[in-house]
């Protein structure tokens, strides 16, 4: 593969209704040609920061790599009305797909994955050619969903201290190591009125929710008609996604195939990112027509 400056830079981007998207985007100006370009999509509460260390491995790999955030996400504009609804999120990955010529891989986590799984469905395998689901399938388990929520619940009044929101995280997940410095949370804190926030929309957790059944019920539909590659990459620490949930996933699911991090929870890219970027690296560079079973 030809090597390609690999330097980022903050672009934007439009989705429903013009709503500003803010992504950090390698390679932008670069030859890519013959590659795919990878499309991010991060969890819910999190940023385009999440895969910063896996982007910068696959520009360096000579990809064209975008890490989007969210609306109400990062830097990305708050959603008029407080819509962030599953069908509305889809709505604008599906107009940054149009945005980017030729085809594209989707990579995306938790919330960003159930999104990817409704955009590759809807923009078809000429243009998705492969996905890339971080701990998350349609069938996930309510009670670490709960957990989740918890965790965004409990700070929605900010924190005194980067410290404070440091031993947050820590308390979330017990099983990584503690930073010796919470400096790297101010990518995910916002500081106001004397305190810090993280940086999303808070009514992205107190807005009105849908039918959950019904929404499993369109992401299996979704994923049952995938005919491209994708890679379902399990956290072996995960209380999202279960043993059970995996294999029913396999099974219904066309070209899936399956990855377990020994080292890593829900939160898999960040957890064990050498081994998750391993992993992603030799899916989005095997020949879309090769098997990984």
């Amino acid at each position: 593969m030809s090597t390609v400056s690999s330097g980022f830079q903050t672009v934007e981007y439009a989705g429903v209704g013009g709503i500003r998207l803010v992504a950090d985007e390698w390679n932008r100006d670069a030859d890519t040609t013959g590659h795919p370009t990878i499309l991010m999509l991060h969890g819910g509460g999190q940023n385009r920061h999440s895969w910063k260390n896996t982007g910068q491995i696959l520009a360096d790999s000579g990809y064209r790599v975008i890490a989007l955030d969210s609306r109400g996400h990062g830097d990305s504009d708050r959603a008029p009305g407080a819509d962030y609804a599953i069908e509305t999120l889809t709505a604008d990955v599906l107009l940054v797909l149009k945005a980017i010529e030729g085809p594209v891989v989707l990579i995306g986590a938790s919330m960003g994955g159930l999104t990817g799984i409704l955009a590759a469905h809807r923009a078809g395998p000429t243009k998705v050619t492969k996905l890339v689901l971080v701990d998350v399938v349609p069938r996930f388990e309510k009670n670490g969903s709960a957990r989740i929520r918890d965790f965004m619940m409990s700070g929605l009044d900010g924190f005194e201290t980067l410290e404070q929101a440091a031993d947050a995280v820590a308390a979330y997940l017990p099983y990584r190591e503690k930073p010796r410095s919470p400096e790297g949370l101010k990518k995910n804190l916002r500081f106001r009125d004397g305190r810090w926030f993280w940086h999303w929309d808070p009514a992205f957790m107190t807005k009105p929710g849908d039918d959950p059944e019904l929404r499993t019920e369109n992401f299996e539909q979704a994923a049952k008609h995938l005919t491209i590659p994708v890679l379902l990459i399990r956290g072996k620490l995960s209380d999202v996604v279960s043993p059970e949930g995996v294999k029913y996933f396999l099974a219904t699911v066309p070209r899936a195939e399956f990855i377990e991090l020994s080292n890593a929870g829900h939160t898999a890219a960040g957890d064990d990112n050498d081994a998750f970027s391993e992993a992603v690296v030799k899916f989005v560079r095997r020949p879309a027509g090769s098997s990984g079973r």
